[in-house]
């Protein structure tokens, strides 16, 4: 007879109460131990490890938890008037407004609002307290923000008593209990889906996507679904008559390659629900961003645009070394008295482009560009996602498709012969910042604040 050790049963119930973390059974819409209504459940509950975890409105959360009498108040976390909205919370969204929304347009829509200056300092420091917790329950998370994290629970069953889910369940009580906000929780087979499914039940949500449902799940769902499809790239696949996710599982991956790139691949690829990419804790890229402090404080915008240029050429650079773009391109600037200001817009689609990256980021300096002297100039990108997301076709500037063309015939000739082989040339002047004005679906962020904080 061996002496080993029976097995220890783990519990994985298909079905339980997220109030008090009961097991109930399938079809109850109640739990019959503390009588609450959120019952979870779903066959493959207690198969499903990778989640995606994010913070309900989440500054926005945190003044409400530093202030009980914000608590039944619509409140908007962002800059001055001439600022735009950073976060909101549910209340404030009630009445439309809604997260790089201008400020005028937020406080037309909700003029009750409270609106409340962004306190990043704060922000960071509850967000290290809930990934601590994070990695109480996994070595494996994946932070994207300040706010939100993949995690990979699989192997942890017999470590914490219970499958992914139960695990999922008691964390997001103990955020609540112990540390004052919300979290909504999405658990499925893949990156893509869980990030997904986080989204679908807002606030203290938790949705699960199994495998059995996914290709139906997704089927009837607009192409703007998928991570990274940003309004451009959605606006060149309806025009290609793919609207909905069905269209592109439909579409011949070698139609979709010719007139999208790698991008076409990927996209299909998403589209049957497969996502191979794991959790990768030690890739923590929340931004890419190079800045220069100058010898000698200067005011004269021709003279800084120079500077930029080359500041958005590394920055370019580097994010596809990492085959990565952004949505947010990011200005930092530092007066002669040492006085930092941080300006961003949010593009219609993620960029990494030296081109986008410079113009964007001229436009933003020009605005800034009043006579003041600055010591230090930066530029840099955020919200990253894969470069097989970015730069789709330009359906509106034509001049931009050449653009880009030219700098990957650049930047492949760089790579035959070192980095120095040739040098680009600046043509984009001052005197034609009137066209590069925010194309349709951009917004700046943080302009009218000092150091205002990117979009959340």
């Amino acid at each position: 007879m061996s002496d080993a050790p029976a097995p220890v049963a783990v519990p994985r119930p298909t079905a339980f109460c997220r109030d008090c973390l009961t097991a109930v059974r399938r079809g109850a819409t109640r739990c019959p131990k503390c009588g609450g209504p959120r019952i979870l459940a779903h066959a493959e509950l207690g198969d499903l490890a990778l989640a995606h975890i994010d913070c309900d409105a989440f500054y926005a959360s945190v003044e409400k938890r530093d202030d009980p009498s914000l608590v039944d108040r619509p409140v908007i976390v962002g800059g001055g008037k001439r600022g735009v909205v950073s976060t909101c919370c549910y209340i404030a969204r009630i009445h439309g407004v809604r997260s790089a929304m201008p400020m005028w347009q937020a406080l037309e829509r909700c003029p009750e609002a409270v609106v409340i200056r962004p306190n990043m300092e704060k922000y960071a420091r509850v967000g290290r307290e809930i990934r601590d917790m994070m990695f109480e329950l996994t070595p494996l998370v994946e932070p994207l923000s300040i706010d939100e994290a993949f995690l990979d629970l699989a192997g942890t069953e017999l470590l914490h008593h219970g499958s992914p889910a139960l695990t999922l369940a008691r964390f997001a009580r103990r955020v609540e209990r112990e540390v004052g906000v919300t979290v909504s929780v999405g658990l499925s087979h893949n990156k893509f889906l869980a990030k997904i499914a986080s989204d679908l039940d807002k606030p203290r949500g938790f949705s699960v996507i199994g495998r059995a449902e996914t290709l139906d799940f997704l089927a009837p769902r607009s192409v703007s679904t998928i991570w990274g499809v940003g309004r451009a790239t959605a606006t060149a696949l309806e025009a290609e008559g793919l609207r909905t996710i069905a269209d592109l599982r439909k579409t011949d991956e070698g139609r979709l390659m010719r007139r999208f790139g790698v991008l076409g691949r990927r996209l299909r690829q998403l589209a049957f629900g497969e996502d191979a990419r794991v959790v990768e804790p030690d890739q923590e890229i929340k931004s890419i961003s190079n800045e220069l402090t100058l010898d000698t404080d200067v005011s004269d915008l021709r003279e800084l645009e120079k500077i930029l240029f080359r500041l958005a050429t590394k920055v370019s650079g580097r994010l596809k070394a990492h085959a990565i773009g952004g949505w947010t391109v990011q200005l930092k600037l530092k007066t002669a008295d040492f006085k930092g200001h941080t300006r961003a817009r949010r593009l219609g689609d993620p960029t990494a482009l030296a081109d986008r990256i410079f113009r964007t980021g001229l436009d933003l300096l020009t605005r800034e560009c009043d006579g003041r002297r600055f010591r230090l100039i930066g530029i840099g990108v955020s919200d990253l996602v894969p470069i097989d997301f970015c730069d789709p076709p330009d359906l509106v500037d034509e001049g931009a498709g050449r653009r880009a063309k030219a700098e990957a015939a650049i930047d492949d000739l760089r790579r035959r012969f070192g980095a120095d082989i040739v040098e680009q040339g600046l043509v984009f002047t001052p005197r034609a910042r009137a066209t590069a004005k925010p194309a349709p679906g951009e917004e700046r962020a943080g302009e009218g604040s000092e150091e205002g904080p990117p979009v959340e």
